[in-house]
């Protein structure tokens, strides 16, 4: 996968990438609502395991300037015709715009597909991206442990 936005590419991940990814995945602001922070060998065995899989759970997001990743995107099928889709940023890049840019970008890559849906699955406590999933037309399915699910029909 290559989806471009304004300002980042959305790519299959590398094994290179391992030490970018950590930046993110270490840091406990972005952590908080997810698990508990990787060290490199998890990081490292997380895009083995889900970003370098056939087809993969996620993806590298670059941000296009400096060719740096910045987080992963999770998009992969949900169900049997939706797409799960979602971001994990590093917290340097919040407030921009880009987890938007990223959301927009899968759900029109989900429609080409041929998808039904799309689906943000996220903890109660991430105000943020319920926030998100609201403004792109997503709406409140309802709740399952700690998740919230947000669908669009496309």
């Amino acid at each position: 996968m290559d989806l471009w936005t304004e300002r980042c590419l959305i790519r299959n991940f590398r094994p290179e990438d391992v030490d970018d990814l950590y930046q993110v995945l270490s840091d406990e602001s972005v952590m908080k609502h997810i698990e508990p922070v990787f060290d490199r060998e998890k990081t490292a065995a997380f895009i083995r395991t889900a970003g370098l899989c056939e087809p993969p759970l996620v993806y590298a997001i670059v941000w296009k300037i400096t060719g740096k990743v910045i987080g992963h995107a999770i998009f992969h099928v949900y169900g049997e015709s939706d797409y799960e889709i979602g971001w994990i940023l590093n917290q340097a890049y919040w407030g921009m715009g880009i987890a938007d840019e990223v959301t927009k970008a899968l759900t029109k890559y989900a429609r080409r597909l041929g998808a039904s849906g799309c689906v943000i699955e996220c903890d109660a406590g991430q105000a943020a991206s319920k926030k998100l999933a609201i403004k792109n037309g997503f709406l409140y399915e309802g709740k399952q442990g700690s998740l919230e699910r947000y669908r669009l029909n496309l």
